[in-house]
């Protein structure tokens, strides 16, 4: 069995984000890149499976700039066993992604397939779910566990009233949550060891796929800062307050 795990190149979830003087966008000079935190959960739980004895192959993708390697070579010191970078320098929206992911996982003949339920720097939440529409496949998202055997996928989804265990025929598409695992450290000699391992370059028009985006960001912009609380003498006080200055109540 194979499994597919996808990677995004993201700012450092330590790094507080700056934005460029002209609001274009962020400032990503000198900046620290790494996996995207929920990614990284994805690679952890597929090495998890194959560690178990149930995947035999892990193919870690990512589509980006060629900086991506680093993110892509990281994976595979977790464990991956190789690597596809779809290189662009165009943004890559939720639809193209899942349009490759899909090209890639038909190309690899996956079982299954796993993503972050959403990336820490614009947090669409969107390409796992578009991927399983594409693709015509069970889908599993907000994993807090999952089980694999007998060609079904068991994922128990976070969901807001509590937790919610469903039953996917392979393939199937599966979106992690923070709660599902806890990821290693590459120790040096697998990080020795990924640097041999094969990592193939692509292109979107591989997979037939064009950049082009019908979406303009007009404007990027820091949240505004909070004010400092104030302390009120007494419930009457903080009454007022919220009913003519917060205009609340």
């Amino acid at each position: 069995m194979k499994a597919l795990v996808a990677v995004k190149r993201v700012i450092d979830y330590n790094v507080k984000v700056r934005v460029k003087a002209d609001n274009s966008g962020v400032d990503l000079t000198n900046t620290k890149m790494s996996i995207n935190p929920f990614c990284e959960i994805a690679v952890e739980e597929a090495v998890r499976l194959k560690e178990a004895g149930i995947v035999d192959e892990i193919i870690v993708a990512s589509i980006g700039p060629k900086e991506s390697q680093e993110q892509i070579r990281g994976a595979l010191a977790l464990g991956a066993d190789r690597g596809i970078l779809v290189q662009t320098d165009e943004k890559a929206y939720p639809l193209q992604v899942a349009k490759i992911l899909k090209g890639i996982a038909d190309q690899e003949g996956t079982e299954v397939v796993l993503l972050g339920k959403q990336a820490i720097d614009e947090d669409n939440n969107q390409t796992g779910q578009m991927l399983a529409a594409l693709m015509g496949a069970g889908q599993g998202t907000f994993a807090s566990e999952v089980k694999v055997a007998d060609g079904k996928a068991t994922v128990t989804r976070e969901i807001d009233g509590g937790l919610q265990t469903v039953a996917l025929d392979l393939p199937a598409i599966i979106t992690t949550d923070l709660r599902l695992n806890e990821p290693r450290y590459a120790k040096l000699p697998n990080i020795m060891k990924a640097k041999k391992k094969p990592l193939d370059e692509k292109t979107p028009a591989d997979y037939g796929v064009e950049m082009a985006s019908k979406l303009e960001t007009i404007k990027v912009v820091p949240p505004a800062e909070r004010q400092a609380g104030i302390t009120v003498a007494s419930v009457d006080e903080l009454i007022d307050k919220l009913r003519n200055e917060a205009k609340v109540i």
